[in-house]
């Protein structure tokens, strides 16, 4: 039986194809510290649009981790705290800008303004929960499991599928590999396992694919998660929860580059009966500011716990956040927040 892929209804899809034909300069924008469904969605849609005929930039905020620079064209992408002026014009030029893999405009922190300015047709495609990011058009469905499997569908509800390339697919499988934690959690439809087959066809190595993201890692970023499980993890509620914090001093003197903890959040979940980890991390560069990651297994709420203690928010099982204070301070927080959500813990 051939499985229903389709997304649109056909309102959107004409309204998505009109704004497409009549768009010229096109600017793809994604949320700060974008990970392998931000830059992986954002590569694999500029491709289709390029197909298309259109002139496209893809612009972030701020960097992204090592393990995806290999991902191709990812070179072409404009960073915002690296060449702000150069985006402020993009954004100037564009007729048609595509927000991917974020639900607020504040998602873009010091690129908000620019992005805001912008007057021209806004289309928002997206997977998290309660958008409010203003768009003519928007195409959400925090029921699946990335940005990137929404764009797969967008490009082949409308005709794509033929002309994607190995690039695109490779793309597009990273993304929902690094947002599903290599298909271990948000992956139990059988439209994603059907999606992979699919991009199997464009000749993609899922095999390399993943060892070029989840094995890279130098001798000093494996020391460095060695030594936050040895010496950094605290066990909470009985066993049900952990969190770990990481100063900035801490990192220095483990020679740490963006991406060297990508995924860490996770490995207190292997704990026999854990339901919870957290992770907070200082910013390697402004005081009091400290961004936590949150993970957890079955029906608990991390992003309830996410928006309640930690200025974010996100999906069930995995959310994010942040903390303007000490990291003893956002230590406070975590074990305040485990003992508010004990209840739900056991």
């Amino acid at each position: 039986m051939e499985m229903e892929l389709n997304l649109l209804t056909q309102q959107e899809t004409d309204s998505l194809n009109n704004l497409i034909d009549k768009g010229e300069h096109v600017v793809i924008c994604a949320h700060k510290g974008p990970d392998g469904d931000a830059v992986g969605s954002s590569l694999a849609w500029a491709e289709y649009l390029q197909q298309r005929g259109k002139s496209v930039a893809v612009a972030v905020p701020d960097a992204w981790p090592d393990f995806l620079q290999w991902l191709p064209n990812a070179q072409t992408i404009v960073r915002y705290d690296k060449h702000p002026e150069r985006v402020e014009q993009l954004m100037k030029e564009a007729d048609l800008v595509f927000c991917l893999d974020m639900n607020a405009t504040d998602r873009v922190l010091a690129m908000q303004p620019v992005l805001e300015a912008s007057t021209e047709n806004r289309v928002l495609i997206d997977h998290h929960l309660n958008p409010t990011l203003p768009a003519v058009l928007s195409v959400s469905h925090p029921e699946l499991s990335s940005t990137c499997e929404i764009v797969f569908r967008i490009i082949c509800q409308l005709g794509g599928f033929e002309q994607m390339t190995r690039s695109m697919a490779t793309c597009l499988y990273c993304g929902m590999m690094t947002d599903t934690g290599a298909f271990t959690y948000n992956s139990t439809r059988p439209e994603v396992y059907t999606i992979i087959g699919q991009l199997l066809t464009k000749r993609i190595d899922k095999d390399r694919i993943y060892r070029r993201v989840y094995n890279t890692l130098s001798h000093w970023a494996l020391r460095l998660r060695g030594y936050v499980i040895y010496r950094k993890m605290n066990i909470l509620a009985d066993g049900r929860a952990s969190y770990f914090a990481l100063t900035r001093k801490e990192m220095s003197d483990f020679h740490f580059i963006k991406g060297d903890v990508e995924g860490l959040v996770n490995e207190p979940l292997r704990i026999r009966g854990m339901r919870l980890s957290i992770s907070l991390r200082e910013d390697d560069r402004v005081d009091n500011l400290v961004w936590v990651s949150l993970r957890s297994y079955d029906d608990f709420p991390c992003n309830k716990m996410a928006e309640e203690f930690f200025n974010g928010g996100g999906h069930l099982n995995a959310s994010g956040g942040r903390l303007f204070c000490s990291v003893e301070e956002a230590e406070q927080v975590a074990r305040r927040a485990v003992d508010a959500y004990a209840g739900l813990l056991k």
